[in-house]
């Protein structure tokens, strides 16, 4: 830096000399803060830029009219509120930059994801938006790793050479989106619209970050900062492991690099300690606990005394205990090599015919059987060793998660049967970590639980069948790749997320077309109801000949339709079309002198109506029309004429509806809601709750001997109708509300809230501690152990 430059540096000269950092860096670091501030408003600004319009979609799409009048109420607050949130979103961002250069920034606490513990201590909005925080960084750690590894190393060395954390980097994605969360924080937005805002900010900010982190690399390389630096992961993922990573003296490895203790693997013998002291801890006879330790100490009490009460009782699934395929009159029990080489000769022949296997469901009792088998014919005492207790319980909890699994109702067969294929190295990873059952974020358990997750929203026929080739692959990759390494099941994990992303933008574009196509459809129904009403009325208290009330139905209401759509109902045309067709069926009847005379007197500007109306169609052809409006004529003639045998016989062939065309499978639902027959009490009841039923919401119909599970898409506020479709997106059916609601009255139809929010290894270890309550005689209630 040149001397002139020095002023600048003496108006700030204790926080510069106290940070260490150089006078010479001074302009750097100023063009930095100023490249990152101009980014950061140019993106907020897109943000702000989107909110009506995204509010404004949510609004049309709103279940209910209150929560329509929620979205355009907090529209015009938060444009009144804008200003505030940005001057209060850009002096955070100045403050950490300036608390940096001063030594004074205190890590930023990255938002962590809540146990169930935890979140007995919080509210739920709190917890839903730390939520939305710890999704949007951990996304951008993910994407941008490489340049943010290369910011903190090259912001280190302007720092004096003190490595930055997370929480100590000024530009960092935690800080950039706690700052965002505590703009937000004086403002009251509800729920709804505080994750329409972060959404946003996700999308206009976050998912910009990377370029922003490539620009100031780019800035510090050209500045002489590090510009050789090379990017190199950490192998380790998972440094704050305790129960895998303290090992006593002693430790060793098997073949796989996988450590080991001398007596007992880490899993099993922290489940022998779990079950010892979970007497203090957990009601063995109430609920399952919601603290993830707390559970899996009662499992371990529960497996414990279900295997001292009676060893062979089957488990969930039916399942037999591993203890069962032990020799009767073993006394020494396998070492923990011996179990984790026999588990790799198992994963290892998997490897081999995969393709083959994958083909049908890995058995649990099989797994057991093979596993067993495994075991004594490598053992230097065949006959004579067993499993120890702890390490028998152990897979046994594992086989009843693998037990669920193959049980699960929400997931289709095809993804079961993949999934059941990772029993061997999961039961693996259980042996060596009991965290895998204590830790939402167990990278294996995080795995498992997205992987069920896709098979239950989109593992269904059809074009989703991606998927389960996806799921395939992973299989395949964690039977042929896990030797021990977590490291494994987070890379994995993040391939997946990134094509079930694709994969749901895929399924809600789709859904979202078929929601356009419904409202079309639904407005020509409600046009088209429109019309029935005309010429219902148009057709009451009178006896007219077919030719007449065949046209007035068919044909009239659809022109009736077409001049609704093109000019409305406050038209001329409309109001025209509606008296065309109450003359024509006025024409048809007997009329005195006096109406004979009228009828005379319109009968050309009538016929002229009906022509103009048959050419609106675009169906019938010059000599068509000629010959119709000549049939209509005869017909008028022969009532007059007191001969209505020679007007019943004048037949016309009309033109095949065009509005049926257009409504397409809706072509049904067009006939005229009969309002016959008085509702039942249960079905009107019905009917009021259907009107307040979310979008998104599940049903579930029978049709004969099958079960479909349909999502209600969006329903039509002038109609009724309610649109479902598949798991892929794909319309499935349209009905009108009165039918839905008999359906339901009838056992045929009914809301179902399947678990397929709650992730999948949760579900398996309350399930299993249920069953287990029932097996000990511990279940309190009917059905508990269900």
């Amino acid at each position: 830096m040149s001397a002139s430059d020095t002023p600048d540096n003496r108006h700030r000269p204790a926080s510069l000399a106290s940070r260490g950092i150089q006078p010479r860096f001074g302009e750097l670091v100023q063009d930095c803060r100023k490249l990152v501030m101009n980014r950061l408003a140019e993106h907020l600004t897109g943000l702000f830029g989107q909110v009506d319009d995204t509010l404004f979609e949510c609004a049309e799409k709103a279940e209910n009219n209150g929560v329509q009048t929620l979205f355009f109420d907090n529209m015009r607050e938060i444009r009144k509120q804008r200003p505030l949130i940005e001057r209060s979103y850009h002096q955070r961002i100045a403050q950490h930059f300036s608390d940096f250069l001063d030594g004074k920034l205190k890590p930023i606490e990255a938002p962590t994801a809540l146990d169930a513990e935890q979140l007995s201590l919080v509210q739920n909005e709190d917890y839903e938006e730390s939520l939305q925080v710890t999704n949007m960084v951990s996304r951008v750690k993910a994407r941008s790793a490489q340049p943010l590894f290369a910011l903190e190393q090259r912001l280190a060395l302007l720092n004096n050479g003190q490595k930055l954390s997370e929480g100590t980097n000024p530009f960092g994605p935690v800080a950039i989106a706690q700052a965002f969360r505590e703009a937000l924080a004086p403002h009251p937005f509800p729920l709804q619209i505080k994750i329409v805002l972060y959404t946003l900010f996700d999308q206009h900010v976050m998912q910009n970050l990377e370029s922003l982190y490539d620009a100031l690399n780019k800035r510090l390389i050209d500045a002489g900062i590090l510009p050789n630096l090379k990017f190199s992961a950490l192998r380790n993922p998972n440094p704050a492991r305790p129960s895998t990573n303290a090992l006593p003296k002693g430790d060793q490895t098997d073949n796989s690099g996988a450590r080991l203790s001398p007596t007992t693997l880490a899993g099993s013998d922290n489940l022998a300690n779990l079950a010892d002291n979970a007497s203090n801890l957990v009601d063995l006879n109430g609920q399952p606990p919601l603290d993830p330790a707390q559970l899996l100490s009662g499992l371990a009490t529960l497996l414990r005394e279900r295997r001292e009460r009676n060893a062979d009782a089957p488990l969930l699934g039916g399942t037999r205990s591993m203890a069962s395929f032990s020799p009767s009159g073993a006394k020494s029990t396998y070492s923990a090599s011996e179990l984790l080489d026999a588990l790799n000769r198992l994963q290892q022949q998997s490897a081999h015919d995969l393709s083959q296997l994958m083909q049908r469901p890995q058995s649990v009792d099989v797994f057991k059987a093979d596993l067993q088998q495994q075991l004594d014919t490598h053992s230097p005492k065949p006959g004579q060793q067993k499993l120890s207790n702890q390490e028998a319980d152990v897979i046994d909890l594992v086989g009843m998660l693998f037990d669920f699994i193959l049980d699960d109702e929400n997931l289709p067969d095809t993804c079961k049967t993949a999934l059941s294929h990772l029993h061997t190295p999961y039961l693996r990873v259980a042996l060596q970590d009991k965290e895998l059952f204590t830790q939402h974020h167990h990278p294996a358990r995080r795995l498992l639980n997205a992987m069920a997750q896709a098979g239950v929203l989109y593992g269904s026929e059809g074009d989703e069948r991606g998927l389960l080739a996806k799921m395939h692959w992973v299989v395949e990759r964690v039977i042929h790749g896990f030797t021990g390494e977590l490291q494994l099941f987070d890379t994995l994990l993040e391939e997946f997320n990134e094509y079930v992303a694709t994969l749901k933008h895929k399924v809600e574009l789709r859904e979202r077309r078929a929601v356009e196509a419904a409202k079309g459809r639904d407005k020509l129904l409600g046009a088209r109801q429109q019309a029935v009403d005309v010429i219902n009325q148009a057709l009451a208290n009178r006896e007219l000949p077919g030719i007449i009330r065949n046209f007035l139905e068919l044909t009239w209401t659809d022109v009736l339709v077409f001049v609704l759509l093109r000019h409305g109902e406050r038209s001329n045309e409309w109001q025209k079309a509606g008296a065309v067709a109450e003359q024509l069926a006025w024409s048809g009847t007997l009329l005195d002198n006096e109406g004979r005379a009228r009828l005379q007197s319109i009968r050309v500007s009538l016929l002229d109506e009906l022509r103009k109306g048959l050419e609106l169609l675009g169906g019938y052809h010059e000599d068509g029309i000629r010959r119709l409006l000549q049939d209509i004529v005869a017909c008028q003639h022969a009532v007059q004429a007191k001969q209505p045998q020679i007007a019943e016989q004048i037949r016309t062939k009309l033109v095949e509806s065009p509005l049926g065309a257009m409504l397409g499978e809706d072509a049904a639902l067009a006939a005229p809601i009969k309002t016959d027959g008085r509702l039942s009490a249960r079905s009107q009841a019905l009917i009021k709750e259907l009107q307040q039923v979310e979008f998104g919401t599940w049903f579930e119909f029978v049709q004969g001997d099958e079960v479909q599970q349909l999502k209600l898409s969006w329903f039509s506020p002038t109609t009724h109708n309610y649109m479902f479709v598949d798991h892929s997106g794909q319309r499935a059916t349209l009905k009108p509300i009165k039918q839905l609601a008999s359906e339901m009255e009838q056992g045929l139809a009914r809301i179902v809230t399947l678990e397929r929010e709650s992730p999948l290894v949760d579900r398996a270890l309350n399930a299993i501690y249920r069953v287990l309550q029932r097996f000990t005689g511990r279940a309190t209630e009917v059905g508990q152990g269900a």
